[in-house]
């Protein structure tokens, strides 16, 4: 062994690194599958409804969804208009 391949950097096996790239791979992949069917679905209808009754900008909502054990969260965040902005006129008539 030489003294200059003490300072080397030992890189791993492909096989190891192929290994490791794989379980990041499935674990992104289980991520997404994690996520119900129905939640575009579900995010439509609510901004449906909500648009029934106030001007929203759909560009200030988001919707996570998350699960942790056994318990899932959907959390809506919706950025409503000032008070001063009108209401739908949907809003009015009713």
């Amino acid at each position: 062994m030489s003294f200059l391949s003490l300072f080397r950097a030992r890189s791993k096996p492909s096989a190891v690194e192929a290994k490791e790239r794989l379980q990041i791979l499935l674990a992104h992949e289980r991520s997404d599958l994690a996520k119900p069917d129905y939640l575009p679905k579900l995010h439509k209808e609510l901004l449906q409804v909500i648009a029934k009754y106030v001007a929203i900008d759909e560009d200030k909502i988001s919707v996570d969804f998350e699960t942790q054990g056994n318990v899932s969260t959907l959390e809506v965040n919706i950025e409503l208009p000032n008070r001063s902005m009108r209401l739908v006129d949907n809003a009015i008539a009713s």
